[in-house]
C-alpha cells in the first residue's frame, strides 16, 4: 500500500523511515477521509477548500440545519399558515406550521441552512399580506445529517 504523495509528501520526495513507518499502518482511504471531514469542517466556518464529493455551494452553506420558531403578532385568521407553508415548499424546505392556543403560529424548518435562513427573515418580516408580525422568536437550532419529514405540513 503506497501512501498518496498529498497525504505522505515526504515519501514523494524520497524515503523517511519514520513518516513512512507511520503512512504504512494507516490506510490510504483513512487518510483520506481525515482529509475530508477536516476540509468539510473548514468549510463550515466559511474556508475556501470545498470537502471531496461536495460542490462548492454545499460546501460552503448549504449544510442541512433543523430550527423551531414561533411568531407573535396578528398571525391567526390572515392565511398565515397557508403561505408560510407555500413559501416553504417553494424553497424546497421541510417541516410543519401550526396555530398554537396563545395566538400565535409555531413549526420547524428543515433544510440547506442558506434557504432557511431566507425562511427565517421571511417570517420575521413579511408572512402573510394581512399579517402583522410583532417578532419572531427562533430555538433549538442544530444540524442535521438527514430530513425528518418528506415535505411541509400544516398541522391542524
Amino acid at each position: 500500500m503506497t501512501p498518496h504523495p498529498a497525504v505522505c509528501p515526504t515519501l514523494a520526495e524520497g524515503p523517511s523511515y519514520a513518516l513512512e513507518s507511520l503512512c504504512r499502518w494507516i490506510p490510504r482511504s483513512a487518510h483520506l477521509a481525515g482529509v475530508g471531514l477536516l476540509m468539510a469542517f473548514l468549510s463550515t466556518l466559511r474556508g475556501s477548500v470545498p470537502a471531496p464529493g461536495l460542490s462548492r455551494n454545499m460546501a460552503e452553506g448549504d449544510t442541512l440545519i433543523s430550527v423551531d420558531y414561533e411568531i407573535f403578532g396578528k398571525v391567526q385568521g390572515v392565511f398565515f399558515r397557508k403561505y408560510t407553508q407555500a413559501e416553504s415548499k417553494k424553497l424546497g424546505l421541510v417541516g410543519w406550521v401550526q396555530n398554537t392556543d396563545q395566538g400565535t403560529v409555531q413549526g420547524q424548518l428543515q433544510g440547506p441552512i442558506s434557504k432557511v435562513r431566507h425562511m427565517q427573515e421571511w417570517l420575521e418580516t413579511k408572512g402573510s399580506p394581512k399579517s402583522h408580525i410583532d417578532r419572531a422568536n427562533f430555538s433549538n437550532e442544530k444540524v442535521i445529517l438527514k430530513l425528518d419529514y418528506s415535505d411541509f405540513q400544516i398541522v391542524k
